[in-house]
């Protein structure tokens, strides 16, 4: 099978996980640190272009599972935090990192959250090294295995 295949086929079977539990996933906790790791993978590379701010608000909106939340509401956290990674990625990542581990203590929370990482991270078909990285850094702050996750 081609990378480009399974990873649309873990993505797809992730997305059926996350909507499995979707009436669990409403807590404030969850959703920043949903918004936290969807600006950590788009600025994985140090920096994000209008065109994949766009490209991740557009997902982020589409996902079925965060629509239990006001989408003006999460595009506006997913905004603050790519603000926060792009004025300064190393001291804006530890600040990210830290609200996504607000979710470590909820499981289903934590795999939900590194779950629609990966989700916005292969949306586009290319899961790079980078976004990849920042992933299994989510994986950590959260204290899960990124072999859990196969990365």
């Amino acid at each position: 099978m081609a990378f480009w295949d399974k990873l649309r086929d873990s993505t797809q079977t992730m997305q059926t996980q996350l909507m499995a539990k979707k009436n669990d996933l409403k807590s404030g906790a969850f959703r920043d640190a949903s918004m936290a790791v969807c600006a950590l993978v788009a600025a994985a590379d140090g920096s994000v272009d209008p065109s994949e701010r766009q490209r991740t608000a557009t997902l982020i909106a589409s996902n079925e599972v965060l629509q239990n939340f006001p989408a003006d509401d999460l595009q506006r956290r997913f905004n603050a935090y790519v603000d926060k990674l792009t004025a300064d990625f190393d001291f804006g990542k530890v600040s990210v990192l830290q609200d996504i581990g607000k979710v470590k203590k909820k499981p289903a929370e934590a795999r939900a959250v590194i779950q629609i990482g990966i989700i916005i991270g292969g949306a586009d078909g290319n899961f790079d090294d980078q976004e990849k990285a920042v992933v299994r850094e989510a994986c950590f702050a959260v204290d899960l295995s990124p072999s859990e996750f196969e990365l």
